[in-house]
């Protein structure tokens, strides 16, 4: 198959194209390269039997003849982080929301029926948690006063009793959040709308928590890594805030990528969502003490210390992956850890180019 990847330059997206090229598709990628993703001394260069075109997902003639004699696309260029101001806001709609139509309107005119689309568990908001007398609810709002009095699970917004934890599945209410949420969310449904006119089929991935080599700093969830090892290799012990409680589903990217590969291949009919994740919930506790052990270092101090309006669970429910793609992770967690401690530069940042030419 000749697959279009977008976004083939970034930290998923070299994953995604190793798999692609070990799995023996044909790839051409596609990449801004624009400095806010890649720095200013990323000297990255494709395998010499990939095709590299480097554009801009909004320039549309580039796009239209970068989809010349496509079968499938698997679509991963965004910008990516939370964007928590306002003015945030331009950048993503625009690099987000405009070059995914964009590529869209492209795949159209060039009769490109398939796409694997980079989704995420931001789409979510803070999940759902589980209230004994009233169910599967959002989480209500957590106050800075029982917060600092230790109370850290999210209340129930009806009764006020805290919650207790529950997966979150594919059909649970978008919530987004932030700037980068809205724009994921605005993907799929532009995405959605596109399959209904043309007839196309999405795989909307919803990536949890991806680790692993070439792993940049600056991703949600990455930057308290490279914190916590940083502050091993100094002989200290990270710090970790609440008491250490907040469950994510760390994934590795090596299983993110071979699970979006598995969805350009096997899905080919309709819209749907999948997440992904290791299908095991973990703390950040357990991160931290994860790479204590892999650097031989001091366990982890629980500061109690606070962020409102930080997430306090989210966490997946993978079985429909799991069920109709016949897709299983393959990296255990302690194993994942140690290689991502092990690659971390002194000051935080790992290097995509050694890792993964």
């Amino acid at each position: 198959m000749r697959v279009l990847l977008t976004g083939g330059a970034g930290f998923i997206g070299q994953h995604v194209l190793r798999e692609l090229t070990r799995r023996g598709h044909q790839v051409r990628v596609v990449d801004s390269m624009r400095v806010d993703v890649h720095g200013t001394d990323e000297a990255w260069r494709p395998p010499p039997d990939v095709e590299f075109v480097a554009a801009d997902m909004r320039d549309n003639d580039a796009i239209t003849q970068a989809l010349s004699g496509i079968d499938s696309v698997i679509h991963l260029a965004a910008k990516v982080g939370l964007g928590v101001d306002v003015n945030d806001l331009p950048d993503y709609a625009a690099s987000n929301d405009v070059g995914t139509a964009v590529l869209l309107a492209g795949m159209a005119n060039r009769e490109v029926q398939s796409l694997t689309l980079a989704s995420s568990m931001v789409v979510y908001g803070e999940g759902v948690g589980l209230c004994r007398q009233h169910g599967r609810v959002g989480p209500g709002p957590r106050s800075a006063s029982d917060m600092e009095e230790g109370r850290f699970e999210p209340p129930c917004p009806i009764c006020g009793v805290p919650l207790e934890t529950s997966l979150v599945d594919e059909d649970a209410p978008l919530d987004p959040r932030n700037a980068y949420a809205s724009s994921k969310v605005a993907q799929e449904f532009y995405a959605a709308n596109w399959a209904r006119l043309t007839g196309g089929s999405v795989a909307a991935m919803r990536y949890h928590n991806v680790y692993g080599p070439g792993m940049p700093k600056d991703t949600p969830y990455a930057g308290v890594a490279a914190i916590f090892a940083s502050a091993l290799r100094r002989g200290e012990a990270p710090k970790v805030f609440e008491d250490g409680g907040q469950r994510r589903d760390f994934v590795h990217v090596r299983d993110v990528a071979a699970a979006t590969v598995m969805a350009c291949e096997r899905h080919d009919t309709d819209v749907r969502a999948f997440n992904v994740g290791s299908g095991t919930p973990r703390t950040v506790a357990d991160m931290a003490n994860a790479l204590a052990k892999a650097l031989d270092g001091p366990s982890p101090t629980i500061t109690g210390h606070f962020r409102l309006g930080d997430v306090r669970h989210i966490t997946a429910d993978s079985s429909r992956l799991r069920n109709e793609l016949a897709w299983l992770p393959n990296i255990a967690f302690a194993d994942g850890m140690s290689e991502l401690a092990n690659e971390l530069t002194p000051n935080g940042v790992g290097s995509k180019r050694e890792v993964l030419r």
